[in-house]
């Protein structure tokens, strides 16, 4: 019975969990103790999506290339619900073809101006080889003009709760209204990952060839044995060398962003340096399976003196071995509970603390009905309070 009322008053522990990490991130450091030469840096859990490293995480930074992730989820979702195919083809437009295509000096794919060119394989000009050309054909051949297509990515980013990213064009190319903050770049991997599952394996290509010539990945993660499939780099003047990736080991995931640094050797060591941080130090603790009871509450006024306090969901929570050692877990309640009590209401509240971690609040609930007492039943209990002070 108790079990059936958690079911229906069930609530996303994952969801709330990442919320409340997202909500009490602050300073590098918040969390655990690691120094990075990236000016910015976020490092977040896959599967909760609870950050467990950052520096200036919330702060916008130019994306460079990293934003082509947007170019790349709007494409994904299109195809996702069918409103085009891997098979439908877009034109290089001359447009397309100066501003990001072989006369543009930029990243290319290059693809001749005019040609048209199957969605599968623009999609690898933008991920192997972070090709301008085709995120402004994929740009134009969805929304008409790059200028368009940019006003629904923010939008959109919107819509994913990227309250600060803005977009001016589908390629990253330096403009003032290009912004993001690392915080969102991991957001974004994260949806790309678990909501787009079918279009993820993309990032893990290492080569592609168009035009007669083979550009490789410039992801350096890829390439090291650590288990890392994805996602984008970036670089430009203005940004310095970054990198949006992600890896997984065994049923764990991680997803990292990095940027601001000063040269491609930089961010190759810095982001390994803080991947492997991340496996080595956080690890997953259960603390209890959903529907246990964690405590009783007193109950004033009601057929039962007592009512079970229960988690709806089970209780993981990510943290560093050494928090683990120092960590307190209690409950609380403002009580005696008044009746009537009805079971999945929220009652009480889980407070997790430890050591350099914020700390975290999880919702109880009643584990059962409690009715009240009748009128003679509740001139007892105050009676019995006013006798005994209970």
């Amino acid at each position: 019975m108790i079990r059936s009322y958690i079911q229906a008053a069930r609530i996303s522990f994952i969801a709330f969990i990442a919320a409340a990490f997202a909500m009490a991130a602050g300073a590098a450091g918040a969390y655990a103790s690691f120094e990075t030469k990236a000016e910015y840096a976020v490092l977040m859990d896959g599967e909760t999506g609870a950050i467990l490293y950052e520096k200036k995480g919330d702060e916008l930074m130019s994306p460079a290339s990293m934003s082509k992730l947007m170019t790349m989820t709007m494409l994904f979702e299109a195809l996702k619900e069918d409103r085009i195919s891997l098979e439908d083809e877009f034109t290089i437009s001359e447009n397309a073809w100066r501003k990001g295509g072989a006369a543009s000096g930029s990243s290319t794919m290059f693809a001749k101006v005019h040609s048209r060119i199957p969605v599968k394989d623009l999609i690898r000009g933008v991920i192997v080889q972070s090709g301008n050309d085709a995120c402004i054909a994929i740009a134009e051949g969805l929304k008409g003009s790059e200028a368009a297509f940019a006003e629904a990515m923010t939008e959109r980013a919107r819509e994913l709760g990227m309250e600060k990213a803005t977009f001016a064009n589908s390629t990253g190319w330096p403009d003032p209204a290009q912004k993001m903050t690392a915080r969102e770049l991991a957001i974004l991997a994260r949806h790309m990952i678990y909501d787009l599952p079918d279009y993820y394996p993309y990032f893990a290509e290492t080569e592609f060839t168009w035009n007669g010539i083979t550009q490789h990945n410039r992801n350096p993660l890829l390439y090291l044995g650590m288990g890392v499939d994805g996602l984008k780099t970036g670089h430009t003047e203005d940004s310095g060398y970054g990198l949006v990736a992600s890896a997984e080991r065994g049923e764990r995931r991680l997803i990292m962003v990095v940027n601001g640094l000063g040269s491609e050797r930089e961010r190759s060591e810095e982001s390994q340096k803080l991947m492997e941080w991340g496996f080595r130090e956080f690890k997953e603790y259960d603390l209890y399976a959903a529907g246990a009871v964690v405590e009783n509450a007193d109950v004033w006024q009601g057929v039962y003196d007592k009512v079970p306090l229960v988690v709806t969901e089970d209780v993981t929570i990510i943290m560093t071995r050494d928090a683990r050692k120092n960590m307190k877990v209690t409950a609380e309640w403002n009580g005696p509970l008044q009746a009537p009590i009805t079971a999945g209401e929220q009652a009480g509240t889980l407070i997790v603390t430890a050591p350099d971690m914020p700390t975290r609040r999880i919702p109880l609930v009643a584990g059962a009905d409690v009715e009240q007492q009748g009128l003679f039943g509740r001139a007892l209990s105050s009676l019995k309070q006013m006798i005994m002070g209970q």
